[in-house]
């Protein structure tokens, strides 16, 4: 398992983000003029896609001129995403203002030899992209030391390697929260931050965009995105669900109250689900005499899968499940678009902590049960 996956980080997000205070271009600030100088590059065309909610957008297309040089010409109507490339892989991000914007490159990869003038959030966007490489890279060299440790059962030696990468990961969080104005920091909340599991930094930082970019409709679909999360952010009291159990009956989450309840989603056919739950019953054994319940809801369809799977790993604590998959109400209840997630609330039923699996889980339980 790679380190970023056991640290739950998320993948790319693809949304839009916004900014302010951009001064009248040189053209009279009703267009944008793109010009740009490629090196080593052979006649052709280069493209110019807006990024979507979802996918690239063709926008543009321009020829290469012999000596490398291309311009493109538009206008937006607020400042956006968009990518110069010259095919799926080999393509620049910018942030693209009704300005001029020069450009130069070796076309041989454009998104780490550009220069980019004429837009200061073009600037801060290709330092968003250096620090995750740095990040990436990183993790590439802690990823041995992190499965070595894992294989010897070495805790101290995982803990250690863990502090180290979030240690880097903290620079792009610092990145986020030093450029509140700029889209560059709002593409980075939405392709680094987990929101389910970071909403306190998520919304925090949302709040800012609200006050520094009040008209942009990328900050309200930033609010929008949250709004669904934030009654089941930490802090909240946990919505209460009931689902029908393995043997036909029924049992709600409220009626574990007066215990701290890990609300664990999970399913027979997802495999880190059931390579974790070794682990998750070594925790139950541990701490069930003090305090603590585990309430699984499963987002199985087979009623038959989902009873083999309790028996084989020998899952001795509460079970349910609609048998709706991804469908389940208690999962959209909770917003869970991945599993296995974990939910944990105290004994008066307020969210205390999401996303807790493996060192992270047991540290917590033994912060609160030892």
């Amino acid at each position: 398992m790679k380190l970023n996956n056991l640290l739950a980080i998320a993948s790319a997000v693809v949304l839009l983000g916004a900014c302010q205070g951009n001064k009248p271009a040189s053209n009279g600030g009703n267009a944008y003029v793109i010009k740009g100088k490629l090196q080593n590059a052979s006649e052709g065309n280069i493209y110019l896609f807006e990024l979507g909610e979802t996918q690239f957008v063709a926008r543009d297309t321009s020829a290469i001129a012999q000596d490398g040089s291309f311009q493109f010409e538009g206008s937006v109507a607020e400042p956006s995403f968009y990518r110069v490339g010259l095919d799926q892989q080999n393509g620049l991000m910018l942030v693209l203002e009704n300005k001029d914007i020069k450009v130069e490159a070796d076309a041989s990869n454009l998104a780490t030899t550009a220069k980019v003038e004429g837009s200061e959030d073009s600037k801060l966007l290709q330092e968003w992209f250096q620090l995750n490489e740095e990040l990436k890279e990183k993790e590439a060299a802690l990823t041995p030391r992190f499965n070595e440790a894992m294989a010897s059962g070495d805790e101290g030696a995982v803990l250690a390697v863990r502090e180290e990468y979030l240690g880097y990961r903290k620079k792009l969080r610092n990145f986020i929260a030093e450029n509140p104005g700029s889209l560059a920091s709002v593409f980075g909340i939405l392709s680094f931050v987990n929101p389910i599991e970071e909403f306190a930094f998520a919304d925090s930082m949302v709040t800012l965009y609200s006050e520094q970019l009040p008209e942009s409709k990328y900050t309200a679909m930033l609010n929008k995105q949250l709004e669904g999360l934030r009654s089941t952010a930490v802090g909240a009291m946990a919505p209460d669900f009931a689902l029908t159990t393995p043997d036909g009956g029924s049992i709600a989450l409220s009626s574990l109250r007066g215990k701290y309840v890990l609300i664990d989603f999970w399913a027979s056919w997802c495999g880190p689900c059931r390579q974790e739950n070794p682990n998750v019953v070594r925790m139950y054994n541990q701490y069930k005499d003090k305090g603590f319940e585990i309430f699984g809801v499963s987002l199985d369809q087979s009623r038959d899968k989902w009873l083999a799977a309790i028996e084989k790993d020998k899952l001795t604590w509460p079970q349910v499940s609609d048998l709706k998959g991804w469908e389940s109400s208690a999962a959209q209840l909770y917003k869970v678009t991945a599993i296995p997630q974990t939910v944990l609330i105290d004994k008066e039923g307020k969210i205390i902590a999401k996303g807790l699996r493996g060192p992270d889980l047991e540290a917590k339980l033994a912060s609160l049960l030892n």
